[in-house]
Protein backbone atom coordinates (compact mmCIF):
# COMPACT_ATOMS: atom_id res chain seq x y z
CA UNK A 1 0.00 0.00 0.00
CA UNK A 2 1.40 3.41 -0.98
CA UNK A 3 2.05 5.65 2.09
CA UNK A 4 0.36 9.08 2.27
CA UNK A 5 3.39 11.22 1.31
CA UNK A 6 2.99 14.77 -0.02
CA UNK A 7 4.76 15.75 -3.19
CA UNK A 8 7.06 18.77 -3.30
CA UNK A 9 4.46 20.85 -5.15
CA UNK A 10 1.84 20.02 -2.50
CA UNK A 11 4.25 21.00 0.27
CA UNK A 12 4.98 24.33 -1.46
CA UNK A 13 1.24 25.02 -1.87
CA UNK A 14 0.59 24.29 1.82
CA UNK A 15 3.41 26.53 3.00
CA UNK A 16 2.17 29.33 0.77
CA UNK A 17 -1.37 28.96 2.16
CA UNK A 18 -0.09 29.07 5.74
CA UNK A 19 2.02 32.15 5.08
CA UNK A 20 -0.88 34.06 3.49
CA UNK A 21 -3.27 33.09 6.31
CA UNK A 22 -5.81 31.35 4.04
CA UNK A 23 -5.44 28.18 6.14
CA UNK A 24 -5.82 28.27 9.95
CA UNK A 25 -3.60 25.74 11.70
CA UNK A 26 -5.69 25.80 14.89
CA UNK A 27 -8.93 25.03 13.04
CA UNK A 28 -7.29 22.08 11.27
CA UNK A 29 -6.02 20.72 14.60
CA UNK A 30 -9.41 21.15 16.30
CA UNK A 31 -11.24 19.45 13.39
CA UNK A 32 -8.79 16.55 13.50
CA UNK A 33 -9.25 16.14 17.27
CA UNK A 34 -13.06 16.28 16.98
CA UNK A 35 -13.03 13.42 14.47
CA UNK A 36 -10.84 11.24 16.67
CA UNK A 37 -12.69 11.79 19.96
CA UNK A 38 -15.96 9.95 20.62
CA UNK A 39 -17.76 10.31 23.93
CA UNK A 40 -18.41 7.06 25.82
CA UNK A 41 -20.62 6.67 28.89
CA UNK A 42 -19.08 3.98 31.11
CA UNK A 43 -22.29 3.85 33.16
CA UNK A 44 -24.11 2.58 30.07
CA UNK A 45 -21.69 0.34 28.17
CA UNK A 46 -22.53 -0.83 24.67
CA UNK A 47 -24.30 -4.19 24.55
CA UNK A 48 -24.15 -4.85 20.81
CA UNK A 49 -20.93 -5.24 18.86
CA UNK A 50 -20.46 -3.65 15.44
CA UNK A 51 -20.77 -7.05 13.78
CA UNK A 52 -24.06 -7.70 15.57
CA UNK A 53 -25.42 -4.32 14.56
CA UNK A 54 -24.38 -5.05 10.97
CA UNK A 55 -26.28 -8.37 11.06
CA UNK A 56 -29.36 -6.61 12.47
CA UNK A 57 -29.13 -4.04 9.69
CA UNK A 58 -29.05 -6.83 7.08
CA UNK A 59 -32.14 -8.41 8.62
CA UNK A 60 -34.07 -5.16 8.47
CA UNK A 61 -32.87 -4.35 4.96
CA UNK A 62 -34.69 -7.53 3.93
CA UNK A 63 -37.69 -6.30 5.92
CA UNK A 64 -37.73 -2.91 4.16
CA UNK A 65 -37.68 -4.55 0.72
CA UNK A 66 -40.72 -6.65 1.57
CA UNK A 67 -42.40 -3.70 3.29
CA UNK A 68 -42.06 -1.56 0.17
CA UNK A 69 -43.91 -4.11 -1.97
CA UNK A 70 -46.60 -4.92 0.60
CA UNK A 71 -47.36 -1.32 1.58
CA UNK A 72 -47.57 -0.27 -2.07
CA UNK A 73 -50.32 -2.87 -2.54
CA UNK A 74 -52.14 -1.90 0.67
CA UNK A 75 -52.26 1.85 0.05
CA UNK A 76 -52.34 1.69 -3.78
CA UNK A 77 -49.55 4.24 -4.02
CA UNK A 78 -45.80 4.47 -4.46
CA UNK A 79 -44.03 3.52 -1.22
CA UNK A 80 -40.32 3.55 -0.45
CA UNK A 81 -38.64 2.27 2.70
CA UNK A 82 -35.01 2.38 3.76
CA UNK A 83 -33.00 2.07 6.96
CA UNK A 84 -32.13 5.42 8.51
CA UNK A 85 -30.09 4.08 11.45
CA UNK A 86 -29.37 1.06 13.63
CA UNK A 87 -28.21 2.06 17.09
CA UNK A 88 -28.24 1.23 20.79
CA UNK A 89 -29.23 3.66 23.52
CA UNK A 90 -30.97 3.89 26.88
CA UNK A 91 -34.72 3.30 26.83
CA UNK A 92 -35.57 6.63 28.47
CA UNK A 93 -33.59 8.51 25.80
CA UNK A 94 -35.70 6.86 23.12
CA UNK A 95 -38.98 7.63 24.92
CA UNK A 96 -38.06 11.29 25.40
CA UNK A 97 -37.35 11.62 21.68
CA UNK A 98 -40.93 10.72 20.69
CA UNK A 99 -43.71 13.20 20.00
CA UNK A 100 -46.97 13.08 21.95
CA UNK A 101 -49.45 11.81 20.94
CA UNK A 102 -47.92 9.21 18.65
CA UNK A 103 -48.76 5.69 17.49
CA UNK A 104 -47.01 2.91 19.40
CA UNK A 105 -47.71 -0.76 18.88
CA UNK A 106 -46.73 -2.95 21.83
CA UNK A 107 -45.49 -6.37 20.71
CA UNK A 108 -44.77 -9.73 22.25
CA UNK A 109 -41.79 -11.74 21.03
CA UNK A 110 -42.20 -15.49 21.34
CA UNK A 111 -40.60 -17.62 22.66
CA UNK A 112 -38.94 -14.83 24.71
CA UNK A 113 -40.66 -13.30 27.72
CA UNK A 114 -40.95 -9.56 27.30
CA UNK A 115 -42.22 -6.80 25.05
CA UNK A 116 -40.87 -4.81 22.16
CA UNK A 117 -42.51 -1.87 20.43
CA UNK A 118 -42.90 -0.28 17.03
CA UNK A 119 -43.57 3.44 16.76
CA UNK A 120 -44.88 5.14 13.63
CA UNK A 121 -44.76 8.88 13.14
CA UNK A 122 -48.32 10.32 13.36
CA UNK A 123 -48.21 12.29 10.10
CA UNK A 124 -47.27 9.07 8.30
CA UNK A 125 -50.03 7.14 10.07
CA UNK A 126 -52.77 9.60 9.08
CA UNK A 127 -51.54 9.63 5.47
CA UNK A 128 -51.68 5.82 5.34
CA UNK A 129 -55.16 5.77 6.94
CA UNK A 130 -56.40 8.31 4.41
CA UNK A 131 -55.09 6.19 1.52
CA UNK A 132 -56.54 2.94 2.90
CA UNK A 133 -59.95 4.58 3.36
CA UNK A 134 -60.02 5.82 -0.23
CA UNK A 135 -58.45 9.28 0.13
CA UNK A 136 -55.44 10.87 -1.54
CA UNK A 137 -53.07 10.20 1.33
CA UNK A 138 -53.00 13.81 2.49
CA UNK A 139 -52.14 14.92 6.04
CA UNK A 140 -53.74 18.04 7.53
CA UNK A 141 -50.97 18.56 10.06
CA UNK A 142 -53.22 18.19 13.13
CA UNK A 143 -51.93 15.41 15.35
CA UNK A 144 -54.70 13.88 17.49
CA UNK A 145 -55.84 10.62 19.04
CA UNK A 146 -57.02 7.87 16.70
CA UNK A 147 -60.71 7.09 16.37
CA UNK A 148 -61.98 3.50 16.77
CA UNK A 149 -62.13 3.02 12.99
CA UNK A 150 -58.65 4.45 12.55
CA UNK A 151 -57.31 2.16 15.29
CA UNK A 152 -58.75 -0.85 13.46
CA UNK A 153 -57.05 0.22 10.22
CA UNK A 154 -53.71 0.77 11.98
CA UNK A 155 -53.92 -2.57 13.81
CA UNK A 156 -54.53 -4.35 10.50
CA UNK A 157 -51.49 -2.62 9.00
CA UNK A 158 -49.31 -3.41 12.03
CA UNK A 159 -50.19 -7.11 11.96
CA UNK A 160 -49.21 -7.29 8.29
CA UNK A 161 -45.92 -5.54 9.07
CA UNK A 162 -45.22 -8.02 11.87
CA UNK A 163 -45.67 -10.93 9.46
CA UNK A 164 -42.97 -9.42 7.25
CA UNK A 165 -40.75 -8.76 10.27
CA UNK A 166 -41.08 -12.42 11.32
CA UNK A 167 -40.06 -13.54 7.84
CA UNK A 168 -37.01 -11.27 7.86
CA UNK A 169 -35.88 -12.50 11.30
CA UNK A 170 -36.45 -16.15 10.34
CA UNK A 171 -33.13 -16.12 8.45
CA UNK A 172 -31.37 -16.00 11.84
CA UNK A 173 -33.77 -17.18 14.54
CA UNK A 174 -37.32 -18.50 14.78
CA UNK A 175 -39.19 -15.67 16.52
CA UNK A 176 -42.89 -14.76 16.51
CA UNK A 177 -44.07 -11.16 16.82
CA UNK A 178 -47.58 -10.78 18.25
CA UNK A 179 -49.52 -7.52 18.39
CA UNK A 180 -50.68 -6.81 21.95
CA UNK A 181 -51.94 -3.23 22.25
CA UNK A 182 -51.91 0.27 20.75
CA UNK A 183 -50.78 3.26 22.80
CA UNK A 184 -50.52 6.99 22.07
CA UNK A 185 -48.61 8.32 25.10
CA UNK A 186 -44.98 7.12 25.04
CA UNK A 187 -44.57 7.74 28.80
CA UNK A 188 -47.29 5.15 29.50
CA UNK A 189 -45.24 2.45 27.75
CA UNK A 190 -42.70 0.81 30.04
CA UNK A 191 -41.30 -2.31 28.41
CA UNK A 192 -38.10 -2.10 30.47
CA UNK A 193 -36.38 0.15 33.04
CA UNK A 194 -35.39 3.56 31.67
CA UNK A 195 -31.67 2.94 32.13
CA UNK A 196 -31.70 -0.38 30.24
CA UNK A 197 -30.09 -0.47 26.81
CA UNK A 198 -32.32 -1.12 23.81
CA UNK A 199 -31.80 -1.83 20.15
CA UNK A 200 -33.30 0.91 18.01
CA UNK A 201 -33.86 0.44 14.28
CA UNK A 202 -35.23 3.52 12.52
CA UNK A 203 -36.74 3.22 9.05
CA UNK A 204 -37.55 6.10 6.73
CA UNK A 205 -40.89 5.41 5.07
CA UNK A 206 -42.36 7.50 2.27
CA UNK A 207 -45.99 7.04 1.19
CA UNK A 208 -46.83 9.20 -1.80
CA UNK A 209 -45.60 12.67 -0.86
CA UNK A 210 -45.68 12.11 2.91
CA UNK A 211 -42.53 10.98 4.68
CA UNK A 212 -42.02 9.79 8.24
CA UNK A 213 -40.07 7.51 10.54
CA UNK A 214 -40.86 4.03 11.81
CA UNK A 215 -38.94 3.00 14.95
CA UNK A 216 -38.50 -0.60 16.13
CA UNK A 217 -37.34 -0.81 19.74
CA UNK A 218 -36.24 -4.13 21.30
CA UNK A 219 -34.76 -4.32 24.83
CA UNK A 220 -31.33 -5.91 25.15
CA UNK A 221 -32.46 -8.48 27.75
CA UNK A 222 -35.00 -9.77 25.23
CA UNK A 223 -32.30 -10.37 22.62
CA UNK A 224 -29.60 -11.67 24.96
CA UNK A 225 -30.47 -15.38 24.37
CA UNK A 226 -29.85 -15.00 20.61
CA UNK A 227 -26.82 -12.72 20.67
CA UNK A 228 -24.50 -15.54 19.57
CA UNK A 229 -26.55 -15.91 16.37
CA UNK A 230 -26.34 -12.23 15.50
CA UNK A 231 -23.34 -11.97 13.23
CA UNK A 232 -23.00 -11.10 9.57
CA UNK A 233 -21.34 -14.48 8.92
CA UNK A 234 -24.23 -16.32 10.58
CA UNK A 235 -26.72 -14.21 8.62
CA UNK A 236 -25.12 -15.04 5.27
CA UNK A 237 -24.97 -18.75 6.14
CA UNK A 238 -28.59 -18.82 7.35
CA UNK A 239 -29.79 -16.86 4.35
CA UNK A 240 -28.25 -19.44 2.02
CA UNK A 241 -29.89 -22.32 3.87
CA UNK A 242 -33.25 -20.56 4.02
CA UNK A 243 -33.08 -19.75 0.31
CA UNK A 244 -32.45 -23.42 -0.52
CA UNK A 245 -35.30 -24.52 1.76
CA UNK A 246 -37.70 -21.97 0.30
CA UNK A 247 -36.69 -22.94 -3.24
CA UNK A 248 -37.31 -26.63 -2.49
CA UNK A 249 -40.66 -25.85 -0.87
CA UNK A 250 -41.65 -23.67 -3.83
CA UNK A 251 -40.76 -26.42 -6.30
CA UNK A 252 -42.67 -29.07 -4.33
CA UNK A 253 -45.69 -26.82 -3.99
CA UNK A 254 -45.89 -25.88 -7.65
CA UNK A 255 -44.80 -29.20 -9.11
CA UNK A 256 -48.09 -30.70 -7.99
CA UNK A 257 -49.94 -28.29 -10.28
CA UNK A 258 -48.05 -29.33 -13.42
CA UNK A 259 -50.20 -31.18 -15.99
CA UNK A 260 -48.56 -34.25 -17.55
CA UNK A 261 -49.81 -36.50 -20.38
CA UNK A 262 -50.98 -39.97 -19.32
CA UNK A 263 -51.44 -42.66 -22.01
CA UNK A 264 -52.63 -46.29 -21.89
CA UNK A 265 -50.86 -48.29 -24.62
CA UNK A 266 -53.00 -51.09 -26.09
CA UNK A 267 -50.05 -52.90 -27.64
CA UNK A 268 -47.11 -52.94 -30.06
CA UNK A 269 -45.91 -54.78 -33.11
CA UNK A 270 -43.15 -54.54 -35.68
CA UNK A 271 -43.94 -54.07 -39.39
CA UNK A 272 -41.75 -53.70 -42.43
CA UNK A 273 -41.85 -50.51 -44.44
CA UNK A 274 -43.53 -52.41 -47.31
CA UNK A 275 -46.33 -53.61 -44.98
CA UNK A 276 -46.88 -50.10 -43.63
CA UNK A 277 -47.17 -48.70 -47.18
CA UNK A 278 -49.83 -51.29 -48.05
CA UNK A 279 -52.08 -50.57 -45.07
CA UNK A 280 -55.59 -49.41 -45.93
CA UNK A 281 -58.93 -48.83 -44.22
CA UNK A 282 -60.32 -52.08 -42.76
CA UNK A 283 -56.96 -53.84 -42.40
CA UNK A 284 -56.31 -55.54 -39.03
CA UNK A 285 -52.93 -55.22 -37.29
CA UNK A 286 -52.07 -58.06 -34.95
CA UNK A 287 -50.39 -56.81 -31.76
CA UNK A 288 -47.86 -58.63 -29.59
CA UNK A 289 -50.01 -58.31 -26.44
CA UNK A 290 -52.48 -61.03 -25.46
CA UNK A 291 -56.07 -60.18 -24.53
CA UNK A 292 -56.36 -59.86 -20.75
CA UNK A 293 -52.69 -58.96 -20.18
CA UNK A 294 -52.00 -55.72 -18.19
CA UNK A 295 -51.19 -52.75 -20.42
CA UNK A 296 -48.47 -50.13 -20.02
CA UNK A 297 -49.42 -46.73 -18.61
CA UNK A 298 -47.01 -44.02 -19.68
CA UNK A 299 -46.44 -40.72 -17.85
CA UNK A 300 -44.85 -38.66 -20.59
CA UNK A 301 -42.35 -41.07 -22.16
CA UNK A 302 -41.83 -43.23 -19.06
CA UNK A 303 -43.76 -46.42 -18.22
CA UNK A 304 -44.82 -45.92 -14.58
CA UNK A 305 -47.72 -48.37 -14.15
CA UNK A 306 -49.44 -51.42 -15.64
CA UNK A 307 -53.21 -51.51 -15.75
CA UNK A 308 -56.21 -53.58 -16.80
CA UNK A 309 -58.50 -51.83 -19.31
CA UNK A 310 -62.24 -51.44 -18.74
CA UNK A 311 -65.01 -48.84 -18.56
CA UNK A 312 -66.23 -46.41 -15.89
CA UNK A 313 -69.45 -44.38 -16.17
CA UNK A 314 -69.56 -44.92 -19.91
CA UNK A 315 -65.91 -43.89 -20.47
CA UNK A 316 -62.89 -46.02 -21.27
CA UNK A 317 -60.83 -46.53 -18.11
CA UNK A 318 -57.95 -48.54 -16.67
CA UNK A 319 -57.42 -50.05 -13.23
CA UNK A 320 -53.83 -49.85 -11.96
CA UNK A 321 -52.58 -53.38 -11.25
CA UNK A 322 -48.85 -52.80 -10.85
CA UNK A 323 -46.45 -49.95 -10.06
CA UNK A 324 -43.17 -50.10 -11.99
CA UNK A 325 -40.20 -49.83 -9.57
CA UNK A 326 -37.56 -47.20 -10.23
CA UNK A 327 -34.90 -49.71 -11.15
CA UNK A 328 -37.14 -51.16 -13.88
CA UNK A 329 -37.48 -47.71 -15.42
CA UNK A 330 -33.73 -47.37 -15.71
CA UNK A 331 -33.16 -50.93 -16.98
CA UNK A 332 -34.12 -50.07 -20.53
CA UNK A 333 -37.83 -50.49 -21.14
CA UNK A 334 -38.31 -49.75 -24.87
CA UNK A 335 -39.43 -46.21 -25.59
CA UNK A 336 -42.05 -47.16 -28.17
CA UNK A 337 -44.81 -44.94 -29.41
CA UNK A 338 -47.26 -46.18 -32.10
CA UNK A 339 -45.82 -48.35 -34.86
CA UNK A 340 -42.14 -49.23 -34.91
CA UNK A 341 -40.72 -49.52 -38.41
CA UNK A 342 -38.24 -52.32 -39.02
CA UNK A 343 -35.87 -51.53 -41.84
Amino acid sequence: MTPDVMSQSEIDSLLEALSTGSVDVDSITRASDEKKIKSYDFRRPDKFSKDQLRAIQMIHESFTRQLTTTMSTMVRSMVSAEIASVDQLAYDEFIRSLVQPTVIGILEMYPFSGNALIEINPNLVFAIIDRMLGGRGEFSGKIRELTDIERTVVERMLMRMLELLEEAWSTVVDVRFRYENLESNPFFVQICPGTDMVLLVILKLKVGEVEGMVSICIPYFLMEPIMDKLSSQQWFASTGRKSDERAGEFIRKNLGKVRVPVALELGHTVLSVADVLQLSVGDVIKLDEVLGDPLDVRIGNIVKFRAVPGTSNGNFAAEISEIIPQEDEESGLPDREGVTVDD
